[in-house]
């Protein structure tokens, strides 16, 4: 089309629609990467309006929840220490043995039972404290992520040790928030002759999705009657319905072939790590035709020893993830026959297909999600002081994203994902939790908006004020949660008739994983063995040191 024919006036609007346009996109993607974990986020926001479980509150719930709230202030310098310790520790999943360690010992000095070793992964624990009905569970990952390791503190990259793991995304506050919860929950029991179980235990490997599913099927939900799951955020919020996350299965194909002079006798061998490139490049071709929910990634964590020797053996570690169990599952069945191909075309042989971890996508519970929202409108978000405004934005200008500091909005609550605008994302093994028995997921502010997620930056705030004051507001709304269920039983009634007659009345739990698997609680042991004596010279003293920012010589906030 001739130029002269374009009116200059049209061209200038649509250039000026066209950049709010690519203005909105932009602050959407930033706002969508904040939130790894629920990439894909619910389109259905909930108003307070609509809350379909209302419960009469009474003048003793009320005054007993506003102790509980004093009571969790009153802690907030054992909080501090908590989350401060848990970071220095910074263990990756399946090696989480000083978090542990740390973790039981603090339990067990307030009164709990602790089983170490459940479900056969060393690093896992069940602690319980009271007896009889409701039964309320209290769980939150604790490992960390592989060269995540970060100075606090600090709004630019300063690891504490080169290529050391780290809180990269935060795992290191959730228990401490549940720790701080139950002791204050337990001793109000105490006094008030409340019947009732607490039951903490903790997320262990969930950067693998390999931990949870082994706890379900040791029976550890199997008298819970909720479960109070927790997971850093920048914000408050929670939610009911259908999470936005996919299932996914974790697995690790080996190949085996023969070995031979890679230059004087390469017609001999077979190579392993020829079938593996072919594996992962017919599921490259495959990526053309998958489902917009399809997401999937690998590395090869074995390619061979060294370039002269044609590869004996060769590995690729795959995630695989979709929408729900039967898609997920029809991705791995895909995946084996591909493998089957790769070692057909180059004479070599799958030697084995290991499952090392699975999720489903989670499902939350209404009831308790409203009951936790309300908690969350009565607490509020914390009082961000300027430094902690400071270092928000200096990071955020860091890794050029907006500079909009740290969140004010208020708590939210959402429904269930719009399917049909449903386009995948990230996984958590909550989910395997979430369809044993009723649960939800309490997200709190004690990160940075706009950061990337399973990275350094994401650690930079997470031994800091800004953690801390997360923390204490969120020990708070699941302190005053679990009085609401305590003292008033429809929450259980009603929790149960939605997981029975709404979540569960069409779709049945089966974990992916074989009654014969068993945890990989080998993953990350070479990692840790590298790294971890280093390490130790860096835990935080807490008898020597005020906060770990002090141990370190940080002057809250560094800044460029």
């Amino acid at each position: 089309m001739p130029r002269s024919l374009f009116k200059p006036a049209l061209s200038a609007a649509w250039l000026r629609f066209f950049v709010s346009f690519l203005a909105v996109t932009a602050t959407g993607a930033s706002a969508a990467a904040q939130r790894p974990e629920a990439s894909g986020a619910s389109d259905s926001v909930t108003r307070a309006d609509s809350l379909r479980y209302r419960y009469t509150a009474t003048a003793r719930l009320d005054s007993l929840k506003a102790e509980a709230s004093r009571e969790v202030d009153s802690r907030a310098k054992q909080i501090q220490e908590m989350v401060d310790q848990v970071f220095s520790y910074g263990e990756l999943g399946f090696q989480e043995i000083e978090t542990s360690k740390y973790l039981t010992g603090l339990l067990e000095q307030n009164g709990f039972r602790v089983e170490r070793g459940v479900a056969g992964i060393p690093t896992a624990f069940v602690a319980r404290w009271g007896s009889g009905k409701p039964v309320i569970s209290l769980g939150s990952d604790i490992d960390g992520i592989p060269k995540a390791g970060q100075r606090p503190g600090t709004g630019y990259r300063n690891p504490i040790l080169a290529g050391a793991p780290g809180h990269g995304e935060g795992h290191n506050s959730g228990m401490p928030l549940n720790i701080a919860a139950a002791i204050v929950v337990k001793n109000i029991m105490q006094r008030e002759k409340l019947p009732g179980t607490l039951v903490l235990w903790p997320g262990v490997a969930e950067e693998l999705m390999a931990g949870k599913a082994f706890l379900v099927r040791a029976g550890v939900f199997r008298d819970v009657d909720i479960t109070l799951f927790t997971h850093v955020d920048n914000d408050f919020n929670v939610q009911w319905g259908q999470s936005a996350n996919n299932a996914l299965v974790s697995a690790i194909f080996k190949f085996a072939g023969s070995s031979s002079h890679a230059a004087g006798q390469p017609w001999n061998g077979k190579s392993a790590l020829d079938a593996v490139m072919l594996m992962a490049q017919g599921w490259e071709l495959r990526r053309e035709h998958m489902q917009l929910a399809q997401r999937s990634h690998y590395v090869i964590p074995d390619g061979g020893d060294q370039p002269n020797v044609v590869p004996s053996t060769a590995s690729i570690w795959f995630y695989f993830r979709e929408r729900d169990h039967p898609r997920t599952l029809a991705m791995f069945e895909a995946a084996k026959k591909m493998a089957q191909g790769a070692a057909m075309m180059t004479e070599t042989s799958v030697d084995t297909v290991m499952m090392v971890g699975s999720g489903w996508s989670a499902h939350f519970s209404r009831p308790v999600a409203e009951v936790v929202y309300r908690n969350m409108k009565k607490v509020g978000m914390p009082a961000w002081d300027a430094n902690d405004q400071l270092l928000a934005r200096g990071i955020q200008k860091q890794l050029k994203v907006a500079d909009s500091g740290l969140s004010v909005r208020a708590p939210r609550l959402s429904g269930p994902v719009n399917e049909a605008t449903r386009t995948g994302g990230g996984s958590d093994d909550i989910g395997d939790v979430s369809w044993s028995v009723p649960t939800i997921n309490l997200r709190y502010p004690s990160n940075i908006p706009g950061l990337p997620g399973h990275n350094w930056a994401n650690a930079i705030s997470m031994a800091t004020p800004i953690a801390h004051k997360g923390v204490v507001a969120g020990a708070k709304v699941q302190a005053m949660t679990m009085l609401d269920i305590l003292l008033t039983p429809q929450i259980v009634a009603d929790a149960w008739n939605y997981f029975s007659n709404e979540q569960t009345k069409t779709v049945k739990y089966v974990s992916f994983f074989a009654p014969t698997d068993m945890p990989a609680t080998w993953l990350n042991a070479d990692i840790m063995a590298e790294f971890r004596a280093e390490m130790k010279k860096y835990y935080y003293d807490a008898r020597k040191y005020p906060t770990y920012l002090d141990q370190l010589g940080v002057k809250y906030p560094a800044v460029r």
